[in-house]
Order: C-alpha cells, then sequence, then structure tokens
C-alpha cells in the first residue's frame, strides 16, 4: 500500500467526503440528508485497500460552513488534486477513488425524491474534477 501524507489523505477525504456533501446541498431538506448520509455511507463502505484506509481512519474534513459555494472552492480543487496523488502514488487506486466517489454522489442523488436538476449539474462538476488531468 502506498505511503501517503497526512495532507495528501486530507486532499482525498475532502474530496470525497465534500463531493457527497455539494450534491445533498445541491438540493437541501432535514429529512433527505439523513436519507443521503446513510446512501454515501453504503457506497463508501465498498472501498477497499488504500481507499478504504483513508476513507474509515482519522477525523472527517473539516468543511466551510459560510457558502455552497466556498465548499465547492475547496472540494473541486480537492478532487483534481486526489487525481493527482493517486496517479503519482497508487495509479491502481485511481479508478476505485473516481468510481466510489461518483457512486457516492448518485446514490446521495437517488435517496430523497429523485434527482434535481441541480445535483445533476453538481454530479458533473464532481465528474469533470475527477477526470483524468491533460
Amino acid at each position: 500500500m502506498a505511503e501517503l501524507t497526512d495532507d495528501e489523505r486530507n486532499t482525498l477525504k475532502t474530496g470525497a467526503f465534500g463531493a457527497v456533501y455539494l450534491v445533498s446541498n445541491a438540493d437541501p431538506g432535514l429529512f433527505s440528508m439523513v436519507r443521503e448520509s446513510f446512501a454515501a455511507s453504503d457506497a463508501f463502505a465498498g472501498a477497499t485497500g488504500l481507499v478504504k484506509d483513508v476513507l474509515t481512519t482519522g477525523e472527517l474534513p473539516k468543511l466551510p460552513r459560510d457558502t455552497p459555494e466556498a465548499v465547492e472552492a475547496l472540494v473541486l480543487p480537492a478532487l483534481r488534486r486526489a487525481v493527482a496523488v493517486l496517479t503519482a502514488k497508487s495509479p491502481h487506486d485511481l479508478e476505485q477513488y473516481r468510481s466510489m466517489v461518483i457512486s457516492a454522489a448518485d446514490r446521495v442523488a437517488k435517496a430523497a425524491s429523485g434527482v434535481d436538476p441541480a445535483e445533476t449539474a453538481m454530479i458533473a462538476k464532481i465528474k469533470q474534477a475527477l477526470a483524468t488531468p491533460s
């Protein structure tokens, strides 16, 4: 298993948990939030190896509380950095990380009352951030 620095581990965690938060906040609602958190947990539970280790150990990432735009400004770059970190240090874990984040985002979007256009737009941004850098 690749050795990641604490900063790199935090980047992967911020990207993954932040992506879920962004989709959940795209169509907010208290009851929905509970269902969405369970849906995300189910997606993360399927992770293995390095990805599982990163997501299940240590503290949860700290996301800004002021505006959704502030969270987006932190999370999307974190997803891009996570791709770069995994490409450099553990390329065999990159596809699992990508698919796990996208699966969690999709499950969150579908957990409440169907997929909202704002959720679809946010998932598109997440997928773009997770694309292989050129």
